[in-house]
């Protein structure tokens, strides 16, 4: 039987105003292999920067793993330990009778993929001397810097 790797993932999302340019910065950490990805979009938020972080982290894996994903985002990591995300989805992306999910597009993915990796999310205190969350945010935030971002469909088709 093969046995399932087990990758530490830490994510973090960083925006300049909230919209505006953003980016995610991510670290994998697999038996001490080390791989960083970031990337960046002109116009989005930082609640998308979090969850887009966790959903690059899981499409760059190559087949089901198990995950231990860090965030300082108390709103992704609730939203994914509490339950709230599966059941926004089985509200048909809805908080309650009348408020709307924001970003259903980025939840979705994710809890595709979560449904792919045996994940489990963990909070972490940002800017808090913690050497991953810190590499993240730099990340996340030279990403965010960056010149010709690309757009986020999933941020500027709905306000288009």
């Amino acid at each position: 039987m093969t046995q399932v790797k087990q990758i530490a993932i830490h994510v973090d999302g960083a925006c300049t105003g909230n919209p505006g340019p953003g980016g995610y910065g991510v670290i994998l950490d697999y038996q001490g292999y080390r791989k960083e990805i970031s990337g960046g979009f002109r116009m989005t938020t930082n609640n998308r920067m979090e969850v887009m972080g966790v959903v690059v982290a899981l499409e760059s894996l190559k087949g089901p793993c198990e995950t231990t994903i860090y965030s300082d985002s108390q709103y992704l990591v609730r939203a994914m330990t509490e339950g709230w995300a599966r059941r926004w989805k089985a509200n048909n992306w809805r908080r309650n009778k009348k408020d709307k999910v924001l970003n259903p597009d980025l939840w979705d993915r994710l809890l595709n993929l979560c449904d792919r990796h045996r994940t489990s999310f963990i909070w972490v205190k940002g800017h808090n001397a913690n050497p991953e969350n810190e590499r993240c945010d730099q990340l996340a935030t030279e990403a965010a810097g960056k010149h010709n971002l690309p757009a986020d469909p999933g941020y500027e088709s709905i306000r288009a």
